[in-house]
C-alpha cells in the first residue's frame, strides 16, 4: 500500500509506461512539478501521485562471479547522507542506503548484504577514514588515491610555507604517477631528511607543557606512512585489475548533487525514490 496516495491508486497506475517516462522528466530532465503539469495537461497535485506511486523494476542483483567493489559515503546535507557500493569493471551500483552517520558499522552492513546476495567480493577500494580497513582485512583493499591526496592537502593545504612542507606535497603528488618502490623510498629520504625537524617542540611560558611545533606537517606524513600498505595493492594485484581511486563513485554522487539541486525542499523519503532512480540507472 502506498501510504502517499492509497492503495487504489497505486493498483491502477502501478504498471502505467507513462509514469516511468514522466518520472525520467523529472529526475533527468530536471523539469518541475509545474512545468509537467503544463506540458502533460495534469494538476500538479495528479503529476505528484503518479511521481509518488511509480516503481522502477528491480533487476535481480546477484552475480555469482568475484568482483573488485569500491564503496564510499557522501552527505547531502546534515545527518542525511548514502553509503554507495560499486563495481567498476561491470559499471554497476550494487548496494546503497541512507545514513545518518559514517561509521565501521555502516560498512560491515553492505558487506554482509553483497556476500548474502552471491556477491564474491575479492578487493575493495575504499577511503582511509580510520577503522573502515578492518572490515575487509581479510581482501585485498587499495586506499583510493585521491582521498589519500586530500587528507594531505588538507593538513598541507596547496601551498605550504615550509620546505618540509613543500617537499612532502611533491611526494603526496608523485602518488598516482610513480610506482611503489620509488614512493617508498622518496617518503623514507623525506623522513631522514627532516627528522629533527619533526621532533622541534613548543613550550608554553611556564616551560610545563609542549606541543610539536610542525604537528600538521606530521600528521600529514603519519598518514601516508600510516596507509603506505594499501595505497599500491592494484600494482602488487595486476590480475584483479583494481582501479586506484574511487573517481566512478564520486562521479555518481556529484551528478546526485547536481540533479537534487533542481528540486529543493523535497521530503525525505521522496528525496530517497529520487536517488534510487539515478543510482538504478
Amino acid at each position: 500500500m502506498c501510504k502517499e496516495c492509497g492503495d487504489t491508486f497505486v493498483r491502477q497506475y502501478k504498471a502505467d509506461p507513462w509514469q516511468r517516462i514522466l518520472f525520467q522528466e523529472y529526475v533527468f530532465g530536471k523539469q518541475t512539478l509545474n512545468q509537467l503539469a503544463t506540458k502533460h495537461g495534469k494538476s500538479v497535485k495528479t503529476i505528484q501521485k503518479h511521481l509518488d506511486c511509480y516503481r522502477e523494476v528491480q533487476p535481480n542483483s546477484a552475480i555469482f562471479q568475484p568482483v573488485v567493489i569500491g564503496i564510499d559515503c557522501s552527505f547531502f546535507g546534515r545527518g542525511y547522507g548514502i553509503v554507495l557500493t560499486r563495481c567498476p569493471q561491470l559499471r554497476r551500483n550494487l548496494y546503497w542506503k541512507e545514513i545518518t552517520t559514517e561509521n565501521k558499522a555502516v560498512y560491515e552492513e553492505a558487506r554482509r548484504y553483497l556476500e548474502a546476495n552471491g556477491f564474491s567480493i575479492q578487493a575493495v577500494v575504499l577511503d582511509a577514514k580510520h577503522g573502515i580497513k578492518e572490515v575487509f582485512s581479510d581482501l585485498v583493499v587499495q586506499i583510493c588515491h585521491y582521498h589519500q591526496q586530500q587528507i594531505v592537502g588538507r593538513y598541507l593545504t596547496t601551498k605550504p610555507k615550509t620546505e618540509a612542507g613543500m617537499e612532502l606535497k611533491f611526494i603526496s603528488d608523485t602518488l598516482t604517477r610513480i610506482d611503489e618502490k620509488m614512493f617508498r623510498e622518496l617518503l623514507k629520504n623525506w623522513h631522514e631528511k627532516w627528522s629533527i625537524f619533526l621532533k622541534e617542540r613548543s613550550y608554553q611560558p611556564d616551560g610545563r607543557r609542549w606541543w610539536y611545533t610542525h604537528k600538521r606537517i606530521r600528521a600529514a606524513y603519519r598518514s601516508l606512512n600510516t596507509n603506505l600498505p594499501y595505497l599500491f595493492s592494484f600494482q602488487r594485484h595486476p590480475e584483479l585489475n583494481i582501479p586506484n581511486t574511487n573517481n566512478s563513485i564520486e562521479g555518481y554522487f556529484s551528478r546526485l548533487k547536481q540533479l537534487l539541486n533542481n528540486h529543493h525542499g523535497l521530503k525525505r523519503w521522496r528525496r530517497y525514490r529520487f536517488i534510487e532512480a539515478i543510482l538504478n540507472g
